[in-house]
């Protein structure tokens, strides 16, 4: 087993070559319009088995060792998760609950209050469609050992699959929102509610699949009570508690340092709950955001929590993600041609649907289109969802690899196809229904840049 020291030191090295690689990847792929969190979640992927692992053998498995064979006492040798390993996902974890802490915080939910009808039926379309969808070919893939394990049904693939294609990732979506200049437009505020309900969604699906995989239909129930039992909480006397704590923690723009300690204390818990509820951790700490009253604190823990999680933690999660994904497997005939499907799936599903429903709902052809392109986004969530389904032996490294790529192409379809539409015409309309100007973005209303 290694030492404390020899950890240490193996974790200053992959968190110098973690940097490295993103902050790389970020200057070439911003040349074309990409966002750094775009760059990351490639990033990832190159430092895995495919590029890496491929070209420097030797060095791929020394900075991201997966094993460790350990030697009882009566000469048995033991297969155990490396340490390092452990240690990278964990700080990959508290990346993702800060996060979304932080994109909390950036949600206006005053803007959202004139948008819930349109809001509530594109959300509804987008995630009925791509279960439907996703779940058809999850339902023929399922039959199938290289892409599920013995033991999952029918319809338990054809949930988890539906589940994957029908996710918007909130995260990445509100970067993207932010840089191209939509914070507070009718389109991105509608956008920022619709990824927040598909993901909770998506959340509650993946957590029936694990319970009835695992035998324990209380684990759904629980995931869905304590969903709602949650937000109900915050939003009721969570937010007058919150309302509080930011009275204690200073005015005149002096806050005590004592409460950014507490804030992040009690963000750290309510993540904690949610993921003992079964669903994701990020869920909770997004839910805490959104009830702190907007003010000098909220901007200090912005100013102080910002740096470390974007540009620290973050990209540990991006890399241990792509440290699963094996592209050598798109060779074989049949990964391919479901690859394929899968990504024309994702867009008609989800994209398409977005649309249809927009255009009810009475947006323009130009406004609804790039909603629609939006919500096409998965990146971040996407990933969290296909670590747990691989962790708790849901899927195969097949459907794995599949689902990453699928979510790479989406992800990064996203920003060029939303420039390409936004080309010609006027700015979007702001949230209250007046003319917009991209130019000029509220920073409060921006998010987690």
């Amino acid at each position: 087993m290694p030492s404390n020291t020899e950890l240490t030191i193996h974790l200053l090295v992959q968190i110098t070559a973690i940097l490295a690689a993103c902050r790389i990847t970020g200057l070439v792929l911003r040349r074309v319009g990409q966002t750094q969190v775009a760059a990351d979640m490639v990033a990832g992927f190159l430092l895995g088995p495919t590029l890496l692992g491929a070209a420097l053998p030797g060095v791929f498995h020394w900075l991201f060792p997966a094993s460790l064979v350990l030697h009882g006492t009566g000469g048995q040798a033991v297969t155990v998760t490396h340490p390092a390993m452990t240690v990278l996902y964990e700080l990959g974890q508290l990346g993702l609950v800060l996060y979304m802490f932080l994109v909390g915080l950036s949600f206006n939910t005053a803007a959202l209050v004139g948008h819930v009808r349109r809001s509530v039926v594109v959300s509804l379309t987008g995630v009925a469609v791509p279960v439907l969808l996703g779940g058809v070919l999850g339902w023929v893939l399922a039959g199938r050992h290289d892409f599920f394990p013995a033991g999952i049904a029918h319809w338990q693939g054809a949930l988890f699959f539906g589940s994957a294609l029908a996710i918007t990732s909130f995260p990445m979506l509100a970067r993207i929102i932010y840089e191209s200049g939509l914070s507070g437009t009718r389109i991105g505020t509608v956008a920022l509610a619709c990824a927040a309900f598909d993901d909770a969604v998506a959340g509650i699906l993946l957590a029936v699949v694990i319970s009835t995989a695992t035998g324990n239909p209380a684990v759904a129930a629980i995931a869905l009570g304590g969903t709602v039992g949650y937000v109900l909480v915050m939003v009721g006397p969570g937010r007058h508690a919150a309302r509080g704590l930011a009275r204690w923690a200073g005015r005149d723009r002096e806050v005590r340092p004592e409460a950014l300690v507490v804030v992040t204390g009690i963000v750290l818990l309510c993540a904690a709950l949610t993921e003992q509820l079964g669903v994701y951790a990020v869920f909770g700490a997004f839910v805490a955001g959104t009830v702190l009253p907007r003010g000098e604190l909220t901007g200090q823990l912005r100013r102080w929590l910002e740096p470390t999680t974007v540009y620290l933690l973050l990209p540990m999660f991006f890399v241990y993600a792509g440290l699963n994904t094996r592209l050598s497997l798109l060779l074989t005939p049949s990964v391919a041609v479901v690859l394929a499907g899968t990504i024309l799936v994702a867009f008609t599903g989800k994209a398409g649907a977005c649309y249809l429903a927009c255009r009810v709902q009475r947006f323009g052809h130009r406004e609804a289109a790039s909603l629609a392109v939006l919500m096409n986004a998965r990146g971040l969530m996407e990933l969290i969802l296909l670590s747990i389904g691989l962790e708790k032996h849901l899927i195969t490294p097949a459907t794995y690899t599949v689902l990453a790529v699928m979510t790479v192409v989406t992800t990064l379809a996203t920003s060029p196809l939303y420039q390409r539409i936004q080309r010609r015409g006027r700015p979007p309309a702001r949230a209250d229904g007046t003319a917009g100007d991209e130019r000029a973005v509220p920073r409060s209303m921006a998010p987690v840049p």
